[in-house]
């Protein structure tokens, strides 16, 4: 058989087969077979050289139509496939919605306390989680021998120096004196952030946690601005009237200092877990600033007062929700974050 002839059989029995196809992979395996590098159409360029040479210019001008009028007919029907699959579409029909993220509850919590404290004149500071033993303890007057570090143990990282080592921040605390150096007095900041304390995990404890820390510097500043400083705190985070009580707490920062507890909304007062069966959760830990604390930052403890508060996000969180263990929100449960 002549090439010629060769050339003729493939292009009918090409022709046959796209006739056959009836999908897109079924096609690109046909074309494979006769247009392809080691494919049939291939094979018979290959035996050009083999004729005499006054024929190859013929037949190869033959194998290029031939080429050609098969691209042309595989296109053809690969456009025909494609109009087939759009058939029986109706664009007329709503697409399917992509599922959309959500703040989490922390966050969620903690722009609406940077919006409220915003409304109430102060700043919002962010700081280093990788903190100094000096801006975590040492400005805060906790030195090395202060039992406070016990009750703080943490997570210490390599290097640094052996006297003011690195750490994660146990508290937000540590922007106190950053706060002072940097802007000095009248001052009115708040501090929200991640904080880190090696200890055991319960209902109520976890490793990581959200704080914010407020600070307010001037003169003549008394426990009277830091309690009605909290009250429109309280009542504009729970829009509701929220029962505290106020009790002593020692802090290392603040002279005097308090605890103020808020009434566990999880069971009304009643008890459980999240507040340990007493009906109370421990809220925030507040005082007027430390004088040695305000010469830390470079002020004259007898010009200016100042107070401080310190409280738990996360468990501010699983008191506007109820929910009854803090080991929650960061579980990364989509079945939890999902309610929200």
């Amino acid at each position: 058989m002549s090439l010629h002839q060769e050339l003729d059989k493939l292009r009918g029995k090409a022709l046959t087969d796209l006739k056959q196809i009836k999908d897109q992979d079924s096609l690109m395996a046909l074309r494979i077979k006769y247009l392809g590098r080691k494919g049939e159409l291939a094979s018979i360029m290959a035996l050009l050289k083999q004729v005499a040479k006054e024929e190859r210019p013929q037949l190869g001008k033959l194998v290029n139509q031939v080429k050609r009028e098969l691209e042309i007919a595989f296109l053809r029907v690969s456009k025909t496939i494609g109009d087939r699959k759009s058939q029986g579409i109706d664009f007329t029909l709503p697409g399917i919605k992509p599922p959309i993220g959500h703040l989490h509850p922390l966050m969620r919590v903690q722009r609406e306390l940077e919006d409220l404290f915003r409304s109430m004149g102060f700043m919002v500071l962010d700081g280093p989680e990788l903190e100094s033993e000096y801006y975590n303890f040492e400005s805060l007057n906790i030195p090395i021998w202060h039992p406070a570090r016990d009750m703080q143990d943490t997570f210490y990282i390599k290097g640094g120096k052996p006297d003011n080592r690195w750490l994660l921040r146990t508290h937000t605390s540590a922007m106190q004196v950053r706060a002072l150096e940097k802007y000095g007095a009248p001052l009115r900041a708040v501090v929200p952030g991640r904080v880190f304390r090696y200890e055991a995990t319960d209902a109520s404890h976890d490793h990581t946690f959200w704080q914010l820390e407020g600070l307010v510097v001037d003169k003549d500043i008394s426990i009277a601005n830091l309690i009605g400083t909290m009250k429109v705190f309280l009542s504009g985070i729970f829009q509701r009237e929220v029962e505290v009580r106020l009790r002593p707490g020692y802090f290392p920062f603040v002279e005097p200092g308090f605890e103020l507890d808020m009434k566990c909304l999880v069971c009304n007062g009643l008890g459980c877990r999240s507040c340990k069966q007493s009906g109370w959760i421990e809220l925030i830990g507040c005082g007027l600033v430390h004088p040695r604390v305000l010469e830390f930052g470079g002020l004259n403890p007898k010009e200016y007062s100042g107070f401080a508060f310190g409280l738990g996000l996360s468990r501010l969180v699983m008191m506007r929700y109820k929910i009854d263990d803090i080991r929650l929100l960061l579980s990364g449960d989509l079945r939890f974050l999902e309610q929200f």
